[in-house]
């Protein structure tokens, strides 16, 4: 009888979301950096927070993508799962800023940091293999 060892391989996709989380991390760690900027009375942080919440935004809808193709390719709905409420609140998160809803905008920008840095410590723990239908 043959017996066959479970693929523990991470997968090139999984490196990519490995990639762009990571850049997204490094990201979304400087929104408060320039944000300080403007707060300690230099207005020119306001464009630097601006252009920040664009990349950091966009970003996010990159490792959307990224968790798409996983989810369709491995069959892990996961990242998806968690990558589309990141998504979600760092969106409400630059509307509230661009509106000035300070009260909204500084703790959904805590709170997506805290969330960014567990799918980053989660994507580099373990590998991401296919996961194979089981057939009772």
């Amino acid at each position: 009888m043959a017996t066959t060892t479970p693929d523990t391989t991470t997968r090139p996709s999984w490196w990519v979301l490995r990639a762009v989380v990571s850049t997204h991390l490094v990201a979304i760690f400087g929104q408060p950096v320039f944000a300080g900027v403007l707060l300690s009375g230099d207005y020119d942080g306001l464009g630097l927070h601006e252009a920040g919440a664009n990349l950091t935004t966009s970003l996010g809808y990159v490792q959307l993508i990224v968790t798409i193709v996983i989810w369709t390719r491995l069959r892990r709905a996961w990242p998806f799962i968690a990558t589309l409420a990141l998504v979600l609140a760092e969106t409400v998160q630059y509307f509230a800023g661009m509106a000035g809803a300070l009260w909204l905008h500084l703790p959904l920008g805590v709170a997506t940091i805290a969330a960014l840095v567990v799918q980053f410590i989660d994507v580099w723990r373990r590998p991401l293999t296919r996961e194979e239908p089981t057939h009772a």
